[in-house]
């Protein structure tokens, strides 16, 4: 479609203003001085995967491959511990329906939890292998596990919970986003590819490469302006088009990926890493991305979730042995901390 000149400009005008960073200190510096501002000791056993915000309710949920912590943001305390979540990797809220949802890879289950008691109130089984990543996609009303053993995708009904499909994610599932018209994303980390299908039919919408990014694990969306960022093993940062697939930009991060999160309002996207740093990507325009800050964290610091209300960030991680050489490091006990990531 033609447009006259003053159309085009004006046009032009409203997309470089829907992309400006809304915080005008963010607009003239290149340096948003994030930092970790506060810690907590969560102790107890267990490693950690995810973690999920819920920001009305001031809460984080952390994954300890046994049981899930919950913690409260403004007192910075632990308020619940739900155990029985053999080899949790995530947390799926519905805060409408005050229930949650964790994808337990060790025996291929989902357990339902009340968010106001903190109990259990049932375990779902599900016919796939290590459920890993999981999702609550509010346009189809369908919780969603995606499942690394068997690669494929499990609906779940919230009302009733129970099974109601599954999809072939043809490879690896990983971290995966949503838009707003009922589409899910999900990386598929053995192929390096980005997998849409929509979440009422469960019908693949197209599949896209992000070379050349390669074994994207986490990934964190901008609704508002329909970008992916899509983080990677060989430390880079993918952005793409969630519309066309297009693959807009990608950038240097740390070592040792597996979480991203975006801040719509600071128009900045985070990749947490395990090297012990945070990168923190800034979009400067509808294709201009740019690296603005490398946050030191904490050696297996991998995975993030953020609060959009109050702009923080949550990670963890802990002490560990030192290395022999053969393996990971083994993590002392009692040593599991939060850490809390802010200006």
């Amino acid at each position: 479609m033609r447009c006259s000149v003053a159309t085009c400009l004006c046009a032009a005008a409203l997309t470089a203003l829907s992309f400006a960073p809304q915080a005008g200190v963010l607009a003239q510096s290149s340096s948003p001085g994030y930092h970790v501002i506060d810690t907590l000791l969560l102790g107890g056993e267990g490693g950690w995967d995810y973690l999920s915000v819920d920001a009305a309710a001031h809460r984080v949920y952390v994954s300890r491959g046994t049981h899930m912590q919950v913690v409260d943001t403004k007192s910075l305390a632990v308020v619940g511990d739900i155990p029985n979540t053999l080899g949790i990797h995530g947390i799926a809220l519905i805060p409408s329906m005050k229930k949650g949802y964790t994808s337990n890879g060790r025996d291929s289950s989902v357990t339902v939890v009340d968010l106001e008691s903190l109990k259990e109130l049932r375990k779902i089984r599900i016919d796939a292998r290590n459920p890993d990543a999981i999702l609550y996609e509010p346009v189809s009303h369908r919780v969603f596990t995606f499942n690394g053993g068997s690669e494929n995708i499990t609906a779940i009904d919230p009302v009733e919970d129970k099974v109601v499909g599954t999809l072939a994610a043809g490879g690896k599932p990983e971290n995966v986003a949503y838009d707003s018209a009922g589409h899910v994303f999900v990386n598929v980390e053995d192929k390096s590819t980005i997998l849409e299908f929509d979440a009422r039919t469960l019908a693949v919408v197209r599949s896209w490469s992000i070379a050349p990014g390669e074994e994207p694990s986490g990934m964190a969306i901008d609704r508002e302006n329909k970008r992916l960022f899509s983080v990677c093993r060989n430390k880079m940062m993918v952005v793409s088009d969630c519309v066309t697939g297009k693959v807009l930009a990608h950038l240097p991060i740390g070592a040792g990926v597996d979480g991203a999160a975006f801040d719509p309002t600071m128009h900045l996207a985070f990749s947490s890493n395990g090297e012990g740093s945070m990168s923190v990507v800034r979009v400067d325009g509808p294709d201009k991305f740019s690296v603005v800050e490398t946050v030191p964290t904490r050696r297996g610091a991998r995975t993030c979730a953020i609060d959009e209300s109050t702009h923080r960030l949550y990670t963890i991680s802990a002490k560990f042995e030192a290395p022999t050489g053969e393996g990971r490091p083994k993590m002392l006990p009692g040593t599991a901390t939060l850490y809390v990531i802010g200006q």
